[in-house]
């Protein structure tokens, strides 16, 4: 029985963390919200230290692999990867910039497509791959015409509200997840106890 409690309260505390954690991106998500050029500026400079942390690491795997077939090419990933990053910590603005007209037309193009598609094929989701395709192309529309100043506010607000419902996420797994261990700490306790009791005869032999 101690040993389950401890182990309850193991996971207890493990939620416990998920839902901080889960709150403290919640708090950054809505900070980035009302700042959304700082948010964009370190969602990119962010992105930047990934390319190269993930260039280096793979130059050192295609250097232990050398003498493979996969050298050269892990080599020339690695080290786009690096220049990829380099380039992007140190002009965070124009890769805003570049990234921001990517999506935009990303939106457009996908717009247009689902406009098509639905008129074209007129499935059961007609309405729904409409109203979808109607707002991507907007979207699109309107960061496109916005540019480059929606650069400032674009990405930063994407990566906001990707903070914000993952911090929402885990404050959901962190809550429930505490409930589900009290409810079964709740529910083996008195289980426990009940097998742990000796019944009367036993009592009585013992007594005895």
């Amino acid at each position: 029985m101690a040993d389950s409690v401890k182990e309850g309260r193991k996971l207890s505390r493990s939620f416990s963390g998920l839902a901080l954690l889960g709150a403290v991106l919640v708090v950054a998500g809505l900070v980035g919200l009302v700042y959304t050029g700082v948010a964009t500026l370190t969602s990119m400079i962010l992105f930047g230290w990934l390319l190269l942390i993930g260039g280096l690491v793979g130059l050192l795997h295609a250097i232990q692999s050398r003498g493979t077939n996969y050298f050269w090419l892990g080599v020339v990933v690695a080290a786009l990867n690096i220049a990829a990053g380099v380039v992007v910590i140190r002009h965070p603005h124009g890769t805003a910039e570049a990234l921001t007209m990517f999506a935009a037309l990303l939106f457009l193009t996908g717009g247009v497509f689902r406009l098509v598609g639905s008129v074209v094929v007129r499935g059961p989701q007609f309405g729904w791959t409409l109203l979808q395709g109607a707002f991507g192309l907007l979207l699109g529309l309107l960061v496109l015409f916005d540019w480059p100043h929606s650069s400032l506010y674009v990405l930063g607000c994407f990566f906001s509200l990707a903070l914000l419902f993952d911090g929402l996420g885990l404050i959901a797994i962190g809550v429930g997840g505490r409930r589900i261990v009290s409810m079964v700490s709740d529910q083996l306790g008195p289980d426990q106890a009940a097998q742990e009791q000796p019944s009367g005869d036993e009592q009585k032999r013992s007594d005895s």
